[in-house]
């Protein structure tokens, strides 16, 4: 293992450096527009589940006894506090990404 690692220590070495920057690399511009693009489908996606889910959860709620209807109205509140978060989260991210451009 030293035999090797001094021989590898006296070979002449050259830095090689890349042609571009990262910016313009096809995998950081891909990444930056599939990123736009989730979030995007994320924001018109996350209300419209959320919406069908209460809509759901609101029928169940109508057709429970009184015990059940509180599991129900605690489902309709989360299904809405995870909608808000789906949809500032990926307005967030793609806020963010659009400084980079």
């Amino acid at each position: 293992m030293g035999l090797l690692t001094a021989f590898l220590m006296l070979q002449d070495t050259t830095t090689a450096y890349a042609a571009g920057s990262i910016q313009s690399s096809k995998i950081a511009t891909g990444t930056q527009k599939l990123i736009q693009d989730a979030t995007t489908w994320l924001m018109v996606l996350a209300p419209v589940v959320a919406g069908l889910l209460i809509i759901y959860f609101c029928i169940r709620r109508s057709a429970a006894d009184e015990m059940d209807q509180k599991k129900w109205n605690n489902r309709i509140v989360v299904a809405i506090v995870s909608c808000i978060g789906a949809v500032l989260g990926s307005a967030t991210l793609n806020l963010i990404i659009g400084y980079y451009q």
